[in-house]
């Protein structure tokens, strides 16, 4: 093994696996911490891809080659969906901290393999970015301190990918955010149980003329039924998560959380009651008022994802968002799977026939 050159008192080398539209995000908010007195580290960045596409920081053709040669503290995994398994299984071995985009991977790889390549690391983190929102905070905050029980819930994340010219595993890798949303309203430990999906497949994607593009389901969560529907050939984005819960008195309390509306990180909250006939509203989110500095627009949660991440790496500052360690990641994979195997699916629908003129569309607000 080549030795790696010294590292500068305060400074954290992270390599980022994959630089398109991932690894250019995680790229944004890495450079937007460096330094940062929060941090307290300066950021030496690199990153490995199949060809180089940037001048602007080091490069490495092969992950083996980087990770001797760099020596990186964090690995960020931002690849395309079925390059994932490839790389975390690349980094058997490595003793340094892991963040991966959702989801771990396809449903034909080897999650064993993963998990085992994976279990030197000392930290994982899944790339469930909603987690980092204001408004996922203060509603799983309200309902454990107002001792809410969830009755019933239904989540709508759809957005338009339709001729997207990036690969895709298609809906799953849409799909988990709202599973994540959902597990963490029920009770502590319980499991997601899914009783039934159906599904529509198509050639929306150049990954395919038959991917999973939406997928409709049902399952329980405790006590509590929960709801689904998920599409990357929804028109419009929606983004949403509606819940109605017992409160300790009887009564019903309601929620209702939209994300991403109108622009990406702009959420809101709302969590009511009836009473005599009138809502009377009891907590309110709302962040599509602020505006955030034009460098990091659309990145305001992944910033503090890695944020956290970068914290803990340096001095092992417990996250303020819990990681979606390696554990918690191959079970949502495994949910992923399950739903991908038994879901009765319609299709595939056509909508290049014809063939289609790919392009390479810059409009992340549609297709990010």
């Amino acid at each position: 093994m080549n030795q790696p050159p010294p590292t500068e008192p305060g400074t954290l080398r992270v390599l980022v696996a994959g630089m398109g539209y991932a690894g250019s995000r995680f790229l944004t908010a890495l450079r937007s911490l460096s330094g940062d007195l929060e941090i307290g580290a300066r950021l030496e960045v690199a990153y490995h891809a199949r060809h180089q596409g940037r001048q602007d920081i080091p490069y490495f053709a092969s992950l083996r080659t980087a990770l001797d040669e760099f020596a990186p503290d964090l690995v960020v995994v931002a690849v395309t969906d079925s390059a994932h398994a490839e790389i975390l299984t690349g980094l058997d071995g490595y003793q340094g901290f892991v963040i991966a985009e959702k989801p771990l991977t396809s449903a034909r790889d080897d999650l064993d393999a993963v998990a085992g390549a994976l279990r030197g690391a000392s930290g994982f983190a899944l790339d469930l970015v909603e987690r980092y929102s204001d408004a996922t905070t203060a509603l799983q905050q309200y309902v454990r301190h107002h001792g809410l029980t969830l009755v019933r819930a239904h989540a709508t994340w759809g957005k338009d990918r339709i001729n997207d010219h990036r690969p895709t595993v298609g809906v799953t890798s849409e799909v988990i955010h709202s599973l994540d949303l959902l597990r963490q309203l029920g009770p502590v430990g319980a499991q997601l149980r899914v009783q039934d999906a159906v599904g529509v497949c198509s050639d929306f994607s150049i990954s395919g003329p038959d991917v999973l593009d939406s997928v409709a389901l049902t399952a329980r969560l405790g006590d509590a039924v929960v709801s689904a529907y998920s599409s990357f050939t929804n028109i419009v984005r929606q983004r949403t998560i509606d819940c109605a819960f017992r409160a300790p008195d009887g009564g019903l309390v309601y929620a209702s959380t939209e994300y991403d509306t109108p622009v990406w990180d702009a959420d809101h909250l709302r969590v009511w009651k009836r009473e005599n006939g009138t809502e009377v509203t009891l907590c309110e989110v709302d962040t599509r008022g602020r505006e955030a500095p034009a460098d990091l627009r659309g990145v305001v949660k992944l910033r503090r994802l890695t944020a956290d991440v970068l914290r803990y790496v340096h001095r092992r500052q417990e996250p303020f968002v819990p990681f979606a360690g390696l554990d918690e990641s191959l079970e949502l994979q495994r949910l992923l799977n399950k739903i991908e195997a038994t879901a009765h699916v319609t299709g595939p629908a056509r909508y290049f026939p014809d063939g289609r003129a790919v392009i390479a569309e810059a409009d992340w607000e549609r297709l990010g």
